[in-house]
């Protein structure tokens, strides 16, 4: 019986061996240099561009939270940690604190109720939903100083909509901007109407992925319709609910243009947040030093807070 037999080795062949091998870490250093090079064409001026305009003028903010210094003097002088303990020593930041508290609670969990209620209901099969998807979504695009605006025709305790239409049934329009309670309760409501659409939209998206097929396994075993809500689709929202929580919580929190729009921090402070603050010390008082201190300690506190949504609510979302 026949054998297959190798062909004999030449000396051509033993050299090309070493050869060989000896090219291909040629070829893989050149393609990871290409690998590179595309990278750094590609990603190097977005790199840029935040190095630019957001890391180095955050670094700047934390040195200028170490000076003394008012916005337009030549000169500055080094207090250290003084800004920082001049703010947890005010009187009024502990009112500041829940002032900014309330606000980002009520427009982060409004939002997330209504926005997610809203995208059940544009998710039916109804007569000029698209149409309705537009609407909803509108007011997100609008310009916040545009819409204060508008909404402070609405609220005027005299010739406003909310006002007639509250006399109409008896009932006396409060003080909306007189009273901080209820000016607050004003800024809220405008904010929620202008950014529910962007969580409906996200939402809508997260129930248009829900698989059919689970929703009809459900039905099969006798689930009802807010049953088979609460116990498939919400879970399977979790990726998207955690994505929102995050960026909504932020969203709020660095609020700035309905407020000063429509109440300019007051009355008597009652809408003043921390986001507001830094503006007023910093351009109203010009006190850019202690401005800044303030930027810093709300910087950490966005940071703090999304480590614990990444490192504990994470860990209760299930991705697939």
């Amino acid at each position: 019986m026949a054998t297959a037999t190798s062909p004999p080795e030449t000396p051509a062949r033993r050299a090309g061996a070493p050869r060989a091998r000896r090219s291909r870490p040629r070829a893989h250093r050149r393609n990871r240099v290409r690998n590179w090079l595309i990278f750094a064409l590609l990603a190097g001026p977005n790199i840029a561009l935040l190095v630019v305009f957001t890391y180095r003028p955050l670094v700047q903010s934390f040195y200028l939270s170490t000076l003394q210094w008012n916005l337009g003097s030549p000169t500055a002088r080094s207090v250290g940690l003084a800004n920082y303990a001049d703010f947890f020593a005010d009187p009024g930041t502990p009112r500041l604190l829940t002032i900014t508290a309330i606000f980002t609670l009520a427009t982060v969990g409004g939002g997330m109720v209504l926005g997610l209620l809203l995208a059940v209901l544009l998710n039916r099969k109804l007569r000029f939903r698209g149409a309705a998807r537009t609407i909803v979504v509108a007011p997100y695009v609008l310009s916040g100083v545009a819409v204060g605006l508008l909404w402070l025709f609405v609220f005027d305790p005299n010739f406003g909509v909310l006002s007639a239409l509250l006399g109409a049934f008896g009932i006396g329009s409060p003080d909306w901007y007189t009273d901080p309670e209820w000016a607050l309760a004003m800024v809220i409501i405008v904010y929620l109407w202008k950014n529910v659409g962007y969580v409906a939209i996200i939402y809508l998206a997260g129930l248009q992925a829900v698989p059919r097929d689970l929703l009809e396994a459900a039905s099969l075993d006798g689930a009802s319709p807010v049953r088979s809500f609460f116990s498939v689709v919400l879970p399977l929202l979790g990726p998207t609910t955690f994505f929102l929580g995050i960026t909504t919580l932020l969203t709020s929190l660095q609020s700035f243009d309905i407020i000063r729009a429509m109440t300019n921090g007051g009355p008597l402070e009652g809408t003043t947040t921390m986001m507001y603050s830094i503006y007023l010390e910093g351009f109203a008082a010009g006190r850019a030093g202690y401005s800044s201190a303030i930027a810093t300690i709300l910087f950490l506190l966005l940071f703090v807070i999304t480590l614990v949504q990444l490192r504990f609510v994470e860990r209760k979302v299930h991705y697939a």
